[in-house]
């Protein structure tokens, strides 16, 4: 006997519950791609998109997940030989890194750990250092979805300027677009990276590039780019079939536009600040839950929490255990925990990752903490009763 059956809640961080408005969207049959609606709804989506961004400068579509973004952004700035600075928090930095390397740049990590903020006086001096200006950009992850640590991104904007160093600064979104206050413009982002599949509510399989005239200039000289990666192909077509190089994701487009739609009858400023309390709810159960056990969650610093995910240490081995009785008793889905072996936590056994990101209601907050304080009972996990309570009362306060 079980008592999943019902509606899943994929509580993980990403994909994202899609909203039924979305699905019903992307349910229609193919339409002409060459001209008609879907010509005059690119320009509307890419207007949209750049709202979102806090941008007035270009934004590129592109069918293929987050890893293509990166690979994406990286082509259009980088040459061979080129040297790019890391920023590490987690594990998604160090895959960006990676990529910059198969296109034949030399990568230098800067790691902060997976528990603390950027440490933007080390940034500073290292690029002081760098009296050729041999860095050419400088990547940083916004929020890394494996350690749930929100880096400031305006102070490493601050740290490059302080410095005198010309190098770009290009920032992964693909956690916290949506989810999170983001400025491309007021912050000094040259370049940002996102998916479509979190705080967008489209199922995955596009991604977008953001990019300002600093980087568009640099494109000039970078012997990395490619046809198909091409930013300026898919911002100043000369035919609207280069948009996408190819044929375009049309449905992935009409379910784009609801999601967009959706995101400005709420408004931008009111979506971040549902995800803030959403976070702030998920927060005060586990601490209450790690009051009298060996719960407790990777951010021990509030400002440097993820309103979109909140990683967790379980202190045993039963964090998987605790995932499996959720998902196959009680029809909700957690996160693993994902990276966490690879930056010298203990195993992956020990650690779970709650996702609230996107189409997210107090109802499903409170829901998904009910099932794993049960869960935590069940599979014996020591923790204080009285999380979902504590959850409450943030979630009554902000209402």
């Amino acid at each position: 006997m079980t008592l999943s059956n019902g509606r899943q809640y994929l509580a993980i961080p990403g994909p994202s519950v899609m909203p039924d408005r979305v699905l019903r969207a992307m349910h229609r049959a193919a339409p002409n791609i060459y001209h008609g609606e879907l010509v005059e709804l690119v320009p509307e989506l890419v207007a949209g998109l750049k709202t979102v961004a806090r941008t007035s400068h270009q934004a590129a579509i592109y069918i293929c997940n987050g890893h293509g973004s990166w690979e994406a952004a990286l082509a259009n700035v980088l040459s061979r030989g080129d040297r790019v600075l890391v920023l590490a928090t987690g594990s998604f930095a160090y895959g960006w890194g990676e990529v910059a390397e198969g296109l034949g740049g030399v990568v230098e990590v800067m790691d902060f750990g997976r528990t603390g903020g950027i440490d933007t006086a080390r940034v500073s001096e290292r690029l002081v250092a760098d009296k050729a200006h041999e860095i050419k950009a400088v990547l940083a992850v916004h929020v890394d979805t494996g350690s749930s640590l929100r880096s400031d991104i305006a102070a490493v904007r601050v740290a490059i300027d302080e410095a005198g160093h010309p190098a770009l600064l290009m920032v992964d979104c693909i956690a916290s677009l949506a989810c999170e206050r983001f400025e491309m413009d007021t912050w000094g982002v040259d370049v940002m990276v996102t998916g479509s599949q979190k705080g967008l509510m489209t199922p995955p399989g596009i991604a977008f590039v953001f990019y300002n005239d600093r980087a568009d200039a640099v494109r000039e000289s970078a012997g990395c780019a490619s046809r198909y990666w091409d930013w300026r192909t898919r911002t100043e077509p000369d035919l609207f079939y280069h948009y996408f190089y190819g044929t375009p994701p049309t449905q992935h487009l009409y379910g784009l536009k609801e999601a967009l739609a959706m995101i400005a009858e709420e408004g931008l400023e009111a979506v971040w600040r549902r995800h803030e309390i959403l976070a702030q709810a998920v927060w005060a159960a586990f601490e209450h839950w790690g009051g009298n056990g060996p719960l407790r969650l990777n951010i021990s610093d509030p400002s440097l929490r993820a309103h979109s995910v909140t990683a967790v240490v379980a202190g045993s081995e039963k964090g998987t255990a605790l995932r499996r009785w959720c998902e196959e008793r009680a029809g909700l889905t957690l996160g693993i925990g994902l990276g966490a072996a690879a930056f010298g936590a203990p195993e992956l056994d020990h650690h779970f990752r709650v996702g609230h990101m996107g189409h997210l209601s107090a109802q499903m907050i409170l829901g998904a903490l009910g099932t794993i304080e049960a869960g935590l009972t069940a599979v014996g996990i020591g923790h204080r009763p009285g999380g979902v309570v504590a959850a409450a009362d943030v979630i009554a306060a902000a209402a």
